[in-house]
């Protein structure tokens, strides 16, 4: 028979599969340890309470739970005006004009500055909706560039700082 770590009186066999300790207020106060509760976003209409252990706190930290009244799990972002509305057709691009013969000038040429392959809208857009918590494909379909431009567009602005 298992006996309390701190009176040493007999446990239940019950008790004993979960606990250590009797039920007396003495070794109660002295052995129970509370648990940490955290409340995780999971929908609109309700919060979802979790005890904190490692699994949970991995869980958290990998976008697992995600708070949809928010833009991205743990900040508390407003925005000052509604962001437009998506679009699903890309915006149309110029033609391609035919090359024009070269000229020799006797300035030396400004080195060419390179043009991103998506346009500012799309930009916003992507950003917008990856702070949603949507994923690079979902959002290429949605503002018609591909999954790869997205993550680009995504990684470009996490190294600038805009993320």
């Amino acid at each position: 028979m298992d006996k309390c770590v701190t009176c040493g009186r007999e446990l239940h066999p019950e008790r004993a599969k979960k606990y250590n300790y009797c039920m007396s207020p003495e070794c109660q106060e002295k052995n129970a340890k509370g648990l940490t509760m955290v409340a995780v976003g999971v929908n609109k209409a309700a919060e979802q309470y979790m005890i904190l252990d490692e699994s949970t706190r991995d869980e958290i930290a990998s976008g697992k739970y995600h708070d949809q009244r928010r833009g991205s799990f743990g900040t508390t972002v407003t925005t000052a005006a509604p962001s437009p509305a998506p679009t699903a057709a890309p915006e149309p691009r110029p033609a391609a004009r035919p090359a024009a013969p070269r000229q020799r000038s006797a300035a030396p040429a400004a080195p060419k500055v390179a043009r991103k392959p998506w346009s500012q809208r799309q930009q916003r857009l992507a950003l917008l909706y990856n702070e949603q918590g949507l994923r690079p494909d979902e959002i290429a379909e949605k503002i018609g560039l591909s999954r790869y431009l997205v993550t680009q567009i995504v990684l470009n602005a996490r190294t600038r700082g805009k993320l």
